[in-house]
């Protein structure tokens, strides 16, 4: 059944198609049985179905999991027109951390096309991922490329059910947790507008006795398909929208995929196997939970001595806490609100008339970093940017919105330009963290361009402008390797392994701003714990904070990144292992339960809504060692402490006694 109406070019009616589909073929309603800790580990057996599949379908010749057509041919049709030489594979970590990487090289003389595969193996999480490039070598322009599939291949599975998430809308059951059975029709999904709002492009493929997951990074209009055929599960994976000749030494990209192999019938083997390869593999080595605390700088008198004195004023014992001093949108000169003012990328000179250098000088002096809000795709009319892009063709891509013109990222004179002026706001303002956001939809700018100045070639400026934007994230990475990138893009909207291999969302769903008059949604506390719970199958580090007071509202905020301080000591764990116990949803008469950590120690969190009537919780643990005693204790409760064999707990569990409604109850636990 195809579930996505990705034909459909309105996105804001292909996200309600989308949706609505989702919700008649898949289902929320999912439990998981418990694992213990060995069966949690990655197995000998799981690194060589990996290393196995990566030899017979990426390291060949014969049958690669990758195709495209070129004219009227395929390059699965036409292999012997193409001389196929796969190089030596590199150490562990040469190119990428973890990984051992290997390049593949087809070269067609007739056509004067040339593909390079780039791929990595990373043995030790049962992980693979690939990229294809596709350059026309000759003089000429190349036959035309469509169906750019980075993947089209089989993998060995019987019956198998799929686990997807849904994107962000923004709403409180964002990143929701869904399941589908695999049929032979194919399940097909698809970005919205070149974001990810609909669902995520992620998935978990879960068989009987082994499973994959399935993964794309691409950060504009992706597609993925999946059905069941003859031998297993074909998956399709490509950049939806790419028909368009090559101008001589033009060169493409496909997206990345990546595989994570696990043999077991429990579906969370697969995503705490997929969390581990993104911690390990993935994430910067600078990544990390962080606490922030902050302002808006659009409101009206901030200033530089406003901003100091507060930093300067904050007691010891909450700046200890702090990682990070968050200055939001507005910071910059602007008229009547801060979108007019986006693309003047230098702070406001009757405000900050001196820019932040003294802002971040007192943060150190605390112990803090500075972290700046950014929209370098941005530019609204009569700014710095708009007014240097208009003066050069292909520059920009301008709308009937005069707060929402596109930086072309695509074109390189306007790439260099833009990248330019970030490189010295980062420099002159001593950014620590560099918070990147973008509010229009990209793909109709995309299509706009191809229109004007790509004689309707069709994706190609979504491809060279992905691509480009991973090298103008590079570049300040390269520049300050000490730099924290904090994807935002109207939160959440643009997730996925390349992003991840850069930053990390510290906003993950804008469903948890304040409203104009500073109120959070009454439904704040049951959606910020249920994205929490939904976006943990994926993402080890996230982020968002719900406004609300209280100690049940500050224990909703136990999240890897908030802005509230406290509860360090449970979410120290939160990169570690992931158990759902008991999924509630928005329903606020239901228990919600979750566990994080290792099976030498972690914690759990007990949901008690509003509107529960019952005042006892059976909690069963997951992921330990049958066979070790642990500790385990109520953290308002530290003096009591009680003790039981891992496999008590995961099979009897723990009655609870809870009576206060709301409440939030922490349970801790170690190994003997």
């Amino acid at each position: 059944m195809v579930i996505s109406s990705f034909a459909v070019p309105d996105s804001s009616f292909k996200f309600q198609v989308d949706r609505a589909a989702v919700d008649v073929i898949a289902t929320a309603d999912i439990s998981f049985e418990s694992l213990t800790a060995q069966e949690m580990l990655i197995s000998q057996e799981e690194k060589n179905s990996c290393r196995d599949w990566y030899e017979n379908n990426i390291l060949t010749a014969e049958n690669p999991a990758y195709n495209f057509s070129y004219g009227t041919k395929t390059l699965r049709g036409s292999l012997d027109d193409w001389k196929i030489s796969v190089g030596k594979e590199s150490e562990a970590g040469e190119f990428f951390k973890g990984g051992k990487t290997t390049y593949i090289d087809l070269v067609n003389e007739s056509a004067a096309l040339e593909a390079c595969v780039e791929a990595t193996i990373y043995e030790e999480n049962a992980t693979c991922e690939w990229v294809v490039y596709l350059k026309n070598t000759g003089s000429e322009n190349s036959p035309v490329i469509k169906n750019f599939y980075a993947a089209d291949c089989v993998l060995p599975m019987g019956k198998t059910d799929l686990y997807f998430s849904k994107g962000t809308e923004p709403a409180p059951n964002d990143f929701e947790m869904m399941k589908a059975a695999l049929t032979s029709v194919p399940t097909v999904f698809s970005a919205n507008g070149g974001r990810t709002e609909s669902v995520m492009p992620y998935f978990n493929l879960n068989g009987k006795d082994n499973g994959v997951v399935f993964c794309l990074g691409w950060s504009g209009q992706w597609y993925a398909s999946m059905a069941r055929t003859v031998g297993g599960v074909k998956i399709k994976a490509k950049q939806e929208k790419l028909n368009a000749y090559l101008e001589p030494e033009e060169e493409i990209r496909s997206p990345l995929v990546s595989l994570t192999f696990y043999n077991n019938s429990n579906a969370l083997k697969g995503f705490n196997s997929f969390r581990k390869w993104t911690v390990d593999c993935v994430y910067p080595d600078n990544i990390k939970m962080i606490t922030t605390a902050g302002v808006g700088a659009e409101q009206p008198g901030m200033s530089v001595e406003n901003i100091v004195n507060n930093i300067k004023n904050s007691p010891v014992e909450w700046t200890d806490m702090l990682d990070a001093y968050w200055i939001d949108a507005g910071w910059y000169p602007h008229n009547v609100s801060w979108g007019d003012g986006v693309g003047d990328w230098f702070p406001d000179p009757e405000r900050f008339p001196e820019g932040f250098g003294a802002v971040s000088d007192a943060a150190a002096e605390r112990g803090l970093d500075l972290l700046l809000w950014y929209e370098p795709e941005r530019c609204a009319v009569g700014t710095e940017v708009y007014d240097e892009c208009k003066k050069h063709e292909g520059w920009m891509v301008e709308s009937d919105d005069y707060e929402r013109n596109m930086v072309n990222f695509a074109n390189e004179e306007a790439l260099a330009y833009i990248t330019g002026l970030m490189l010295d706001s980062v420099r002159l303002n001593k950014v620590s963290y560099f918070r990147i956001d973008s509010i229009p939809e990209p793909l109709p700018f995309w299509q706009q361009a191809d229109k004007m100045w790509e004689n309707g070639r069709k994706g190609i400026t979504e491809n060279h402008y992905v691509t480009n934007f991973y090298g103008f994230l590079d570049t300040l990475l390269s520049e300050f390797p000490n730099l924290k990138i904090d994807n935002c893009c109207s939160g959440g909207k643009r997730i996925d392994i390349e992003m991840s291999r850069r930053s990390i969302p510290l906003w993950r769903s804008d469903f948890n701003c304040l409203d104009g008059e500073g109120r959070a949604n009454p439904e704040i506390l049951q959606g910020t714990q249920a994205q929490t719970y939904g976006i943990s199958f994926w993402l080890p580090i996230n982020g968002t904070c719900a406004y609300v007071d209280g100690e049940y509202a500050d224990r909703t905020n136990i999240i890897p990144c908030t802005q509230r301080t406290g509860y360090e000591f449970a979410r120290k764990y939160m990169d570690e292992n992931y158990y759902p116990l008991r999924y509630a949803g928005l329903d606020l008469t239901e228990w919600q339960a979750s566990q994080y950590g290792t099976d030498a120690e972690g914690f759990a969190v007990i949901y008690k809504r509003e509107n529960v009537e019952q005042n006892n919780f059976n909690i069963k643990l997951n992921g330990l060692d049958p066979d070790k005693t642990y500790v385990y204790y109520d953290y308002d409760k530290p003096e009591i402490k009680y003790e039981m064999t891992g496999a008590e707990l995961m099979s009897k569990g723990v009655d609870l006694e809870i009576t206060e409604t709301p409440k939030a109850v922490i349970i801790l636990y170690s190994a003997k």
